[in-house]
């Protein structure tokens, strides 16, 4: 099946742009976890159209009801790839889809890893990208920083070049689906804290607060979950520090690729992010009616 338009990301813009779309008779897909920092609101009162303060959840709720109600379909899982081909594929931990157009309202980067000298090596053996770099690290002994589906994912894309992967989780305890459990029993597994990373030029040690270390030649890092700027790297999407570069149609640098809400670095209000996914949904209507 493909659909006509793919939003990910549940939060206040996905869902905007989600209600437009189904009603602009698109075949509308949502896809993405319930933790929108809509969450993390107790009481929003400057929200338009509310008399008295209302929850985050709530709203999230009430938004979701009414995708759903106008014909949206939504899907808890984890999007951890994006490829463009006549179209665009969307892999997510549990499968994958297929659409004409995409939005990613995935929200603001996630908070980077705490790991002490990371910076320093980011272009010396620190990547962020295994699609851009993976090659250059062929037959070497390598490291992926992370600890959830998304850091399997990346370390399985690795295993086209080397054998030699281990999966630092930096303390933290796998998070992993069901499904990629199996992937998991492939690679080595270290869950130290990490005290900093060292080397000359180029990373060639993982330092842990035991005292111990690993050599490394390479190190990818997929911490948490995947971000807007993990999509942009892997795709040549432009960015902006941070943020993904839009036109004022919410229009990215790929043709049928469109950004809304904080992942684009506006304001970070829900009446802005609500807004932009209005925006994105007439040039997604748009661009699939010229496909047609």
């Amino acid at each position: 099946m493909i659909y006509d338009a793919i939003i990910i990301g549940r939060g206040p813009a996905g869902l905007s742009c989600a209600i437009y779309t189904t009603r602009g008779n698109l075949k509308t897909l949502v896809i993405g976890k319930a933790d929108s920092m809509l969450f993390k609101a107790d009481k929003i009162e400057n929200y338009y159209g509310f008399e008295h303060p209302i929850s985050g959840k709530e709203l999230f709720e009430i938004g979701e009801k009414q995708a759903l109600r106008l014909g949206a379909e939504i899907v808890e899982d984890e999007v951890v790839s994006i490829e463009k081909t006549d179209n665009f594929k969307v892999i997510c931990v549990n499968g994958e889809y297929e659409a004409k157009t995409v939005l990613l309202s995935t929200g603001a980067p996630v908070v980077r890893a705490p790991v002490k000298k990371l910076d320093r090596f980011e272009g010396n053996g620190v990547s962020y990208c295994t699609t851009c770099d993976g090659f250059f690290y062929r037959n070497k002994k390598v490291g992926v920083l992370g600890y959830t589906d998304y850091a399997v994912h990346e370390a399985m894309e690795l295993m086209a070049f080397t054998n030699d992967i281990t999966l630092y989780t930096n303390g933290m305890t796998l998070n992993i689906s069901e499904k990629l459990k199996d992937s998991v029993s492939k690679l080595k597994i270290n869950d130290t804290k990490i005290k900093e990373l060292d080397g000359q030029e180029k990373i060639e040690w993982i330092v842990f607060e035991d005292g111990s270390r690993d050599s490394v030649q390479g190190l990818f890092v997929a911490y948490g979950s995947a971000s807007s700027n993990s999509f942009a790297m892997k795709m040549g999407i432009e960015t902006e520090g941070k943020s993904i570069k839009v036109n004022d149609k919410m229009e990215t640098n790929i043709p049928g690729l469109y950004a809304a809400g904080d992942c684009t670095g506006v304001f970070k209000q829900i009446a802005v992010a609500v807004g932009q996914g209005a925006l994105a949904s007439r040039q997604m209507i748009e661009w699939v009616r010229k496909k047609r």
